[in-house]
C-alpha cells in the first residue's frame, strides 16, 4: 500500500534516495543544501519501502512555491511514482492556498513535466553538466 509521510526536516530515506539517483547514478555534486533546512519535505513509500521523495518550499513572491529534488529509486521506476510524487506534493501545495508552482526541470524529463501541466519558460541553462529548463503550473 502507497503511503506517503512529509517532515520540516531531512529525512534519511530521502538523504539515501538522492545520493543514490542524483549523486551516484547522475553524477551530480551538489545535491544537499541549505534549502533543506527551509523545505517541506515528502517521502512516497509503498508499504515500508522508501520508493522516491521530493522537496518544496515558499517563494519570495507570496503564493508561490517551488519544488525540487524529485527523484524515485530504480527499482520503482516505469509505474507511474513519480507522478504520484509530483501530484501529492502539488496537492499539499494548493492547500497552503498557493497558486503557482515552479521548478528546475532537467531536459530530459521536460515532457513527464508538460504531462503534469507544468510548462516551459525562458531559456534552457546548465546546472552542473545537466541542461536543465524553469517550469511553472498554475494550480487551479
Amino acid at each position: 500500500m502507497l503511503h506517503t509521510e512529509f517532515s520540516n526536516q531531512l529525512l534519511d530515506d530521502e538523504k539515501q534516495i538522492r545520493q543514490e539517483v542524483f549523486v551516484s547514478e547522475q553524477g551530480f555534486e551538489i545535491e544537499f543544501d541549505d534549502i533543506d533546512n527551509n523545505s517541506m519535505h515528502m517521502m512516497l513509500y509503498s508499504d515500508d519501502d522508501a520508493v522516491g521523495c521530493c522537496r518544496f518550499f515558499p517563494e519570495e513572491a507570496p503564493g508561490e512555491y517551488i519544488i525540487g529534488r524529485i527523484a524515485v529509486r530504480k527499482a520503482y521506476r516505469g509505474q507511474s511514482m513519480g507522478k504520484r510524487i509530483v501530484e501529492m506534493a502539488l496537492q499539499h501545495i494548493k492547500d497552503t492556498g498557493a497558486s503557482i508552482v515552479s521548478l528546475s526541470a532537467q531536459v530530459q524529463v521536460k515532457g513527464f513535466y508538460e504531462a503534469l501541466g507544468f510548462q516551459a519558460k525562458g531559456n534552457i541553462y546548465m546546472d552542473e553538466h545537466c541542461p536543465h529548463v524553469h517550469m511553472e503550473k498554475v494550480l487551479q
